[in-house]
């Protein structure tokens, strides 16, 4: 499985320039996991790319991720990577057990949260998102409604990080690629 294949699967299926976007941003993130970890880069950024790829084209909410995960295995995709896409949120029930699932599950709300954080910034940029800028907005529940904070804070303990720690990776991480998805004037 190459990026290539990934991408292929990801331009058939999310159509909207925020998702693809979401989806570059969370790969971004897993692969500075990755490489922190020690880990395959390569396959923990494919598992970041398509973990949502198929958000708009399930046929109820409740399908995703499992619908996904289907046209992930018929197109030949790795089985931890398909894991990994099936627990980036609490949707199966299945406990995550790899590092690789772990960050998937971290990366997944705090890299969209950071995203929505800069965008009301004056700059509308990563230049200047702090960490307490981004803890400020968690603690307003209007902000970013769907986003849950209890996943955030959960998902930085799940990879044994400070929470204050895994914002800043994240904010870091995702520097970057900034232009790409919208966040550098």
């Amino acid at each position: 499985m190459d990026r290539e294949t990934a991408l292929t699967v990801v331009e058939e299926h999310a159509k909207s320039d925020s998702l693809r976007k979401h989806l570059l941003a969370v790969e971004t993130c897993m692969k500075a996991y990755a490489r922190q970890e020690g880990e395959d880069e390569d396959r923990w950024g494919i598992a970041g790319l398509v973990h949502d790829f198929d958000w708009e084209v399930c046929p109820t909410p409740e399908a995703h991720p499992t619908y996904g995960a289907e046209i992930l295995r018929e197109r030949g995709f790795r089985e931890d990577i398909v894991r990994a896409m099936l627990l980036h949120g609490n949707h199966i029930g299945i406990v995550r057990e790899t590092t690789m699932e772990k960050a998937l599950f971290a990366c997944e709300e705090l890299s969209g949260f950071v995203t929505a954080v800069a965008l009301v910034r004056p700059t509308k940029s990563l230049s200047d998102t702090k960490v307490q800028s981004v803890k400020r907005k968690m603690k307003d529940k209007r902000f970013a409604a769907s986003v849950s904070r209890e996943d955030i804070v959960q998902g930085a303990e799940k990879l044994g990080d400070d929470l204050d720690e895994h914002i800043e990776f994240i904010i870091e991480a995702l520097k970057p690629i900034a232009r790409e998805i919208g966040l550098q004037p």
